[in-house]
């Protein structure tokens, strides 16, 4: 349990810096005025972020199958992510 709970930690750690990039190349389209990354964009990667670091610290603070479900809503949450805004 505690490799599942380090990997989970590491996907969320890369979901929410992931969140932040877009989130920053959205800024810098803006005031650099060329196309980045739009609303929609950024609120899936951000509504992603809040999911994902939700579902670790309540996964964090549970034991057994609970603890389970909880890493692997987070591995779903990042899975759905990248393939809805990354490779479809």
């Amino acid at each position: 349990m505690k490799v599942l709970r380090g990997l989970s930690g590491i996907v969320a750690g890369g979901t929410v810096v992931l969140a932040a990039t877009v989130v920053g190349a959205a800024i810098m389209g803006v005031r650099r005025e060329f196309p980045g990354p739009g609303g929609v964009a950024v609120a899936w990667h951000v509504t992603a972020a809040l999911g994902v670091l939700a579902a670790q610290i309540l996964a964090d603070r549970r034991q057994g199958f609970a603890a389970f479900l909880g890493y692997l809503v987070v591995f779903g949450i990042a899975g759905y992510l990248l393939w809805a805004q990354w490779w479809n």
